[in-house]
């Protein structure tokens, strides 16, 4: 992803945040990464197109998503009708929180939003329903009261259910704390290894558990399987490969461990709704830099 577009917020230095509502016809701005988070609230574009990092979607009438800015985003027109776009966009300094300040306890929540914001957080339609009347008076609000609202914000979105991490990440430095030095190890070894054959039986013995033990602990860790977790992994690097690359889709599938070029099609699409070869031809027709 070269040539994306660096965005100079219009954040002031000596404020905490900004926040502004915009109605528009159309999304009309590049593919861009700039230094601030980002909470974007997003209602009447039903048919837009969401671009996340690797991460490409299309989105329903009513949205919230949380970015680190420096993981490249923006949204598109592609098929949404509406003339009536609703948009609100708050961001706030990279450092306005210290890291100090962050690892006190009661601040956990808040800390964990902004460490998984590194890969773009998509919540639930049930979590933006309640919170979008939240953000909305947030625009009016000002002084303390505002820092106050927002610090109840993000400890709230800290804790929401059902959230979707959209920009799978293929990095050994993703920086994901998964307060298990068992779990980190078995990850480390996985995204060491993604392109060979892996089994169950192989990361149980490196991080010396029984199959079925581990087979429940990474679930109820993370959330996923085992071969869900090494998919999104080898998912991760595909979607680079296909944007940086002109490898041809077999030569993908099999260099991220795919041996069933199907296989790979497959789920590939329920992970991102379109096939490797229409994620790469949509991807190759964004605009992402001026």
């Amino acid at each position: 992803m070269n040539n994306i577009y660096r965005e100079i917020t219009p954040l002031n230095a000596n404020d905490c945040f900004t926040i502004f509502s915009r109605e528009k016809k159309e999304f009309n701005f590049p593919l861009h990464t700039h230094e601030e988070y980002e909470l974007n609230l997003i209602w009447n574009a039903k048919g837009a197109q969401r671009i996340i990092g690797y991460h490409m979607g299309e989105i329903d009438d009513l949205e919230l998503v949380f970015v680190n800015g420096n993981l490249p985003h923006g949204w598109f027109t592609n098929h949404c009708t509406s003339l009536d776009i609703r948009e609100i966009t708050l961001q706030f300094h990279k450092n306005l929180f210290d890291e100090n300040f962050l690892n006190r306890n009661q601040l956990n929540n808040i800390k964990n939003l902004l460490e998984i914001s590194n890969q773009g957080i998509l919540f639930s339609r049930e979590t933006a329903e309640i919170f979008k009347p939240r953000i909305e008076s947030l625009t009016t609000k000002r002084g303390f009261d505002s820092i106050l609202e927002l610090l109840s914000i993000l400890d709230g979105l800290g804790i929401a259910r059902n959230s979707h991490i959209l920009s799978i990440s293929s990095s050994t430095n993703d920086n994901q704390n998964f307060n298990s030095r068992r779990l980190e190890k078995a990850f480390d070894y996985l995204r060491s290894n993604y392109n060979k054959g892996i089994s169950l039986a192989t990361v149980s013995n490196v991080v010396n558990m029984p199959e079925v033990s581990f087979s429940r602990f990474i679930k109820k860790r993370t959330g996923r399987t085992f071969i869900e977790s090494l998919n999104e992994i080898r998912l991760g690097h595909a979607t680079r490969l296909l944007i940086d690359t002109t490898q041809t889709i077999a030569e993908i599938s099999f260099n991220c461990g795919f041996n069933n070029l199907s296989y790979f099609n497959r789920i590939f699409k329920k992970r991102n709704n379109c096939t490797p070869k229409e994620y790469r031809e949509n991807y190759s027709g964004i605009k992402i830099y001026i």
